[in-house]
């Protein structure tokens, strides 16, 4: 990564007319990337660290007027590369942008700006007996802008749906610095058309989120948890389809292989390797919780080599802890590019059959782990860290595992998004009538097109 020895024309301009801009080479390096691997050639001109939506709209109406590409940043924790900015664009991070604003327990809502963390909203909740459903594996320090930018999933997905199905209205600041509200405060509103849904996964090229009002639920009464090992992660993913099939509804149903499970071993200093070759966490809750679990353990009896329910809640946790490992623990490997593919969830033996065949042909090491209850998959590539996720086998990797979803019927990304990583295969998937329409709603809620250029699209 390299960087100029004097601030652009660009940074320049933002300089002299925003206290919260900085071209200092450090500020800017820190704000260039994301998780996903994607090293830019080039530092962005300036960083703009927003406090306030007045900081926003300031900064928005200065590019709307030179013609300065933005790309928003939240926490810079997502994995598809549309966080990632270089020379000839300026950062808008709304990080400080951290405050819960309201929580009503009642209606069950909360009303948060873009930088508070997944995490600190659900022990907010918690103090009210509450949780906001959608928890990505990074839950601890993700943001929720990235998580409306991306329409963020996570293991609770399996029951209670993505981010899109968590956020009543949002606050955003247009590309010409206008303020817009959609949505609404009440559970059920069919007013205009559904602008709330078009920003949720709009990965930042339609406007700045600058405040979320969330929805919250009940915690659950009781929650019981199962983990199931297998020869085989192709057993364990008949295994997975074999609970959609019998109508359970899990909360949770997530699925990781053998050579993920060996990294949180080694990492960890857990044995889960030891007992099979795949790794099936189930969870289920409310008051009937423990008669779901008694189904689901008998719907994958006869795929497993052991099943095993946890004796208290202190092991539960240390079962989804495991799961939550997984990404960290191969980062300590080399360098991860983590895919998002979906499937049909009844293929889902076949796409990680797909995915060793990738790995065997290209050479390249993979690790997959999966929510299984939504078909969602995140093969993981990682590379020696000098070696890059954007060429060569890796990226010849990465299109496999593309056409493989298509193949079986599903999409290139479940929950990630396309960011830079994505995009040359996306019209591949959506055909041209699809991208001229959306072509045309982004020209025309961005017509100079500066927001987050050459992402999503």
């Amino acid at each position: 990564m390299t960087s100029d020895s004097t601030s652009s024309q660009t940074a320049a301009v933002v300089m002299s007319a925003h206290a919260r801009a900085s071209a200092d080479p450090d500020a800017r390096a820190a704000v260039a990337t994301d998780r996903s691997g994607y090293v830019p050639p080039s530092l962005p001109d300036a960083v703009v660290r927003c406090e306030t939506v007045d900081d926003v709209v300031e900064a928005v109406r200065l590019a709307h007027t030179h013609g300065i590409p933005l790309v928003p940043r939240g926490a810079g924790t997502g994995l598809a590369a549309g966080a990632s900015a270089h020379a000839g664009q300026v950062v808008i991070d709304v990080s400080r942008m951290n405050r819960i604003l309201s929580i009503d327990p009642v209606e069950m809502i909360a009303v948060v700006e873009p930088g508070v963390l997944n995490a600190e909203v659900n022990a907010a909740a918690g103090e009210h007996g509450l949780f906001y459903a959608p928890d990505p594996a990074s839950t601890a320090i993700c943001s929720i802008g990235g998580n409306v930018a991306t329409n963020a999933g996570g293991m609770w997905c399996a029951k209670y749906g993505v981010t899109r199905e968590s956020v009543l209205g949002l606050r955003v600041v247009l590309a010409d610095g206008r303020v817009l509200r959609t949505g609404r405060t009440t559970i059920k509103g069919v007013t205009g058309y559904d602008l709330n849904a078009l920003f949720i996964g709009s990965e930042g090229t339609l406007g700045i989120v600058v405040e979320a009002t969330l929805r919250l639920r009940p915690r659950p009464v009781r929650t019981e948890t199962l983990a199931a090992y297998f020869a085989d992660v192709e057993a364990a993913g008949r295994a997975a389809s074999a609970i959609t099939a019998a109508r359970i509804q899990p909360s949770i149903l997530e699925l990781m292989d053998g050579p993920t499970l060996d990294a949180v071993d080694r990492a960890e200093g857990t044995r889960h390797r030891e007992l099979g070759a795949a790794f099936l966490l189930a969870q289920t809750d409310g008051y009937g919780a423990h008669l779901e679990l008694d189904e689901i353990a008998r719907a994958i009896e006869p795929f497993a080599t052991t099943v095993r329910r946890a004796a208290d809640d202190d092991e539960a946790a240390a079962l989804v802890k495991a799961r939550r490992d997984a990404i960290p623990s191969l980062e300590k490997l080399g360098r991860v590019s983590i895919g998002d593919i979906a499937v049909p969830r009844n293929r889902l033996a076949e796409a990680f059959a797909g995915l060793e065949e990738i790995s065997q042909r290209t050479g390249v090491r993979i690790f997959s782990i999966a929510h299984a209850a939504d078909g969602n998959l995140h093969p993981m590539i990682v590379v020696d860290p000098e070696e890059s996720i954007t060429e060569g086998p890796a990226k010849v990797a990465l299109g496999e595992m593309f056409h493989l979803a298509q193949r079986l019927g599903g999409t290139l990304t479940g929950e990630h998004g396309v960011g830079l990583l994505k995009r040359e295969w996306v019209v591949e998937e959506l055909g041209g009538t699809s991208i001229e329409l959306q072509s045309a709603i982004k020209a025309a809620l961005d017509p100079t097109g500066i927001l987050n250029p050459g992402k999503a699209l």
